[in-house]
Parts: structure tokens; C-alpha cells; sequence
């Protein structure tokens, strides 16, 4: 009897069901590559005997509050219990995370870049087009990070929409809050504190209608908050790197 394909919540598909189901029912098992994809962007692949997983943040990182409807966004409850799962699985190997994002929840934002930054197996960011305000800890949460050249990433003080009160507790919790982003990204990349504020809180007539600084793909390397400027083939060909050099030392 064919055994049914075991899936886990959130539509993340482990390797080794689907590939067990494949076996039985008679398929090519030659094929280089399989993949497992979700409704939600995310897809699981195999190549070379290396399951690796790719994650996307794209639009905004929805939080408490839900976005409003035709807005593209990326749900963090979803995202992890699929982080959890990656983590925790026999069959996948490492993870690319692709971002292409205007920021979103702070609070949501640093829950996942939190959750990247701790996981044990090989992780590494790719950034298109753009990684914007929370994105920034996203794309440095990885333990190696690229952006393509026409790639973007916006660095500004930290903003609330709605009702603010103009009490002492409101501009120390802007205060805690940006600092906490400060020295997660500082302590993820190669950014002292210093020059980061100093990014964030520029002047120089860059955002039309904002305090920050806008860094091209080829600057943000230069200015130590990425590692590398490269495309999905550098980024999977470090992944795979990395993966062989976890192997070889267990």
C-alpha cells in the first residue's frame, strides 16, 4: 500500500516524504533535482544529495496588526514555525533567505531576524531589489549575506504610525527600540554602532521626506552591512560551501 505524503502546518513539506512516495510509485529517481513548492513562496529543493531550503520575504513584514487587503506581505506567524521546522529537520541541510522587502513590523521584523540569526545550520541572505528598514536585520541575520548590484536597503530611525503620545515614555521606548536594531545588526555584520546611528539618522537630503540614508548594493558592502555584492548563483554556491564544510567537520 502507498503510503500518503506527511506534511507538517503552513504548507513546509520535509524532503523525505515526497521523496519516499516518488520511489514507490515508480518514478525516475535519476532526475537531479526535486523540489516540494507551497503556496507560500517557499520551496524545498534537492541537488547533489543536498536538501536546502529557500525562504522569501517579500512586501511588508505583517505583525500584531493585519495590513490591509492588496497589500503584499509577508505573515511572521507563518514564517516561524517553518524556521522551527528547517531547523529541526534530518533532511534539510541549509537555508537561503530571499528578500525583497519595505520593512514592516519592528517588533515581528527582530522576532524572525532573532530566529535566523540563532538557528545552527548554514544560512545565507540574498537581497533583490530592495531591504528596507526591518529588512536590514533580516538580511544581516544570515551567517553570510548578499545583495545584488541594483539591490537597495534603506537605513532610518525607528517611526510609528497612529497615536503617539508626546510623553518622556514614548521617546524612550523610540529610544530602546532603536537600539536594540542597533546592536542586533552591529553584532551581525560589520558596522560599528557609531557609523550605523550615523546612517540612520543622516541628513544629507537623500529621503525626500525622511531622516536616513539610502545604500546601493556595491555601498552597503563597502559600509560593512553585507558581506558580498552577488547574484542567486554566488549565494547558492556559498550555501552549498558551507554545507560541505559542516559535513566534513561532523
Amino acid at each position: 500500500m502507498q503510503k500518503k505524503k506527511n506534511t507538517t502546518p503552513y504548507g513546509f513539506t520535509f524532503p523525505s516524504p515526497f521523496s519516499a512516495e516518488e520511489n514507490q510509485s515508480g518514478d525516475n529517481d535519476n532526475s537531479p533535482e526535486k523540489q516540494d513548492s507551497s503556496c507560500d513562496g517557499s520551496v524545498t529543493i534537492n541537488k547533489n544529495g543536498h536538501f536546502i531550503h529557500c525562504l522569501t520575504i517579500i512586501g511588508q513584514v505583517e505583525g500584531h496588526y493585519l495590513l490591509p487587503s492588496g497589500t503584499k506581505a509577508t505573515k511572521y506567524e507563518h514564517v516561524i514555525p517553518q524556521l522551527v521546522a528547517i531547523e529541526e529537520s534530518n533532511e534539510v541541510e541549509g537555508l537561503i533567505v530571499i528578500l525583497n522587502t519595505v520593512g514592516g513590523d519592528i517588533e515581528a521584523g527582530l522576532a524572525l531576524a532573532e530566529l535566523i540569526a540563532g538557528m545552527k545550520k548554514p544560512v545565507v541572505s540574498l537581497v533583490l531589489g530592495g531591504g528596507h528598514s526591518i529588512g536590514v536585520p533580516l538580511a544581516v541575520s544570515a551567517k553570510k549575506s548578499f545583495i545584488v548590484p541594483s539591490a537597495t536597503m534603506t537605513v532610518h530611525p525607528v517611526r510609528m504610525n497612529g497615536l503617539v503620545l508626546g510623553v518622556p515614555q514614548t521617546l524612550n521606548y523610540f529610544q530602546n527600540m532603536q537600539e536594540r536594531i542597533v546592536r542586533f545588526v552591529c553584532d551581525n555584520s560589520g558596522i560599528s554602532p557609531d557609523r550605523f546611528r550615523e546612517l540612520m539618522h543622516a541628513t544629507g537630503g537623500e529621503l525626500v521626506t525622511d531622516v536616513g540614508t539610502v545604500l546601493g548594493g556595491e555601498t552597503a558592502v563597502k559600509e560593512g552591512l553585507i558581506d558580498y555584492v552577488g547574484t542567486l548563483g554566488d549565494a547558492m554556491e556559498c550555501l552549498y560551501g558551507m554545507i560541505k564544510e559542516q559535513t566534513d567537520k561532523q
